[in-house]
């Protein structure tokens, strides 16, 4: 079975990550359309699976949901915040979201596929730095009058 996961930490998490906490109530979130509020934010209710695991249901609504539900997938997926998100479950709406405690393996490969992401991009930064090393040292050199040795 997974850690449980709280509706409260879930909540804390996403509102300090600048989320508007819409605090619907789940009848007015299993209800509604998430384009019929006014306000873009999110609400958050508790759900108890079929292995009895407690998890988050988050739903985004506003005139720009579609936009919230990305916000708070990528907010609840940061390394520091160590959530799952699926937003595949069946039972959800559209505009909704499952969320749960990642577990060990799914941050291992979370950082492994960052970390192939971000190789090119770190092997051109180390490059440009050797170079602007490289750059230094035969101004350096020149300062010092040793130019004609290059």
């Amino acid at each position: 079975m997974s850690r449980a996961t709280r509706v409260s930490t879930i909540r804390c998490h996403l509102v300090e990550g600048g989320l508007v906490d819409l605090e619907l109530g789940e009848a007015t979130q299993k209800a509604s359309h998430p384009a019929q509020h006014e306000t873009d934010g999110f609400a958050a209710r508790q759900h108890v699976d079929d292995a009895g695991a407690l998890l988050v249901i988050v739903g985004a609504y506003g005139p720009d949901w579609f936009t919230t539900m990305r916000e708070v997938r990528h907010r609840l997926e940061q390394p520091y915040v160590k959530c799952h998100v699926d937003g595949d479950a069946p039972g959800l709406a559209d505009n909704e979201v499952l969320v749960r405690w990642a577990t060990a393996e799914e941050l291992q490969a979370r950082k492994a596929a960052q970390e192939r992401r971000q190789a090119p991009l770190k092997a051109l930064l180390r490059q440009g730095e050797a170079q602007q090393r490289a750059e230094d040292e035969r101004q350096s050199l020149e300062r010092a009058g040793q130019f004609g040795l290059f």
